[in-house]
């Protein structure tokens, strides 16, 4: 790849990149330089070497065996935020959801500060329909721009994303770049208000300042997964230095010393229990890529 733009890192290690704190290291870490670039590599890419996305790892385990193959990871080329006409926002897919939510309401643009409390990138919430607080990404996105693993183009309508419950249905090789979302005009100090009520949720309701992965299980239909996890005995549960939030028990945290395989366990652990008390197996919305030590 001679015209490769792009940072490439071998063995690179990838426990400072997550909020957990934890796993081995990608076999080779590519940060492109932007779209154009990424695009180039994947082209070239033998298509025998497995690809893994990540973004600001607020939801992301690393197992402790770390990634192989190519880890890919945007960077400043994907993080520009842009304020269109007719209350729309543009923002590339490494940009921290905080920040579109901020941009929003300097514009006075309502509807996306939502995003205010979700702790991660544009790109995780276009893959997992990221929302909280009452919106979802599938209730403001416009269209969003992403590229496949043999290094094609695509822009994707709001009904072509597939949308579901934190899912989305474009194939999983394919990696966003950007996306359009669309607001409504609304008053800064009002919507600030809102953002600062989600905030002050957050810091009284989540363990915002632990090493923790956000939501740890989605909510089942008909339940809340916090709730579950507690009547199954689990608030406080520890397996090594990994335990359950005791102030919010769909939140895994690292004491400080805990190994991914110690979180993954005790999510593990979690999940048989609340089936044996409930009847109910949760299904974990924390992403978990690699191989164990």
């Amino acid at each position: 790849m001679p015209d490769l733009r792009g940072r490439l890192t071998a063995n690179a290690p990838l426990a400072p990149l997550t909020w957990f704190r934890v796993g081995g290291p990608a076999q080779v870490l590519f940060v492109p330089e932007d779209e154009d670039d990424l695009a180039y590599a994947l082209a070239r890419l033998p298509v025998d070497i497995p690809v893994t996305m990540i973004g600001l790892g607020s939801n992301l385990i690393v197992r402790d065996g770390g990634v192989p193959g190519v880890v890919i990871r945007l960077g400043r080329g994907f993080s520009e935020i842009v304020v269109e006409e007719g209350h729309r926002i543009r923002a590339g897919s490494a940009v921290p959801d905080v920040k579109v939510a901020r941009a929003a309401q300097d514009a006075g643009i309502a509807g996306l500060a939502f995003y205010r409390g979700i702790p991660g990138a544009i790109g995780g919430a276009l893959r997992m329909n990221g929302g909280a607080y009452g919106g979802e990404t599938k209730d403001v996105l416009i269209e969003a721009r992403g590229v496949d693993r043999a290094g094609r183009l695509h822009v994707f309508s709001n009904t072509d994303m597939q949308f579901t419950y934190r899912h989305c249905g474009v194939a999983d090789d394919v990696i966003f770049t950007s996306a359009l979302f669309q607001g409504r005009a609304g008053d800064p100090a009002e919507i600030a208000a809102a953002m600062a009520a989600i905030t002050d949720a957050r810091e009284a309701t989540q363990p915002i300042k632990s090493r923790t992965g956000g939501s740890t299980f989605k909510n089942p239909p008909g339940h809340k997964a916090w709730q579950l996890v507690d009547a199954a005995g689990c608030r406080g549960l520890v397996v090594g230095d990994a335990q359950v939030s005791e102030l919010h028990c769909n939140f895994l945290i690292n004491r400080g010393d805990a190994t991914a395989a110690d979180i993954e366990t005790l999510g593990e652990t979690v999940r048989r229990r609340v089936q044996e008390t409930s009847g109910v197996m949760l299904d974990w919305e924390i992403k978990r890529i690699g191989i164990p030590a």
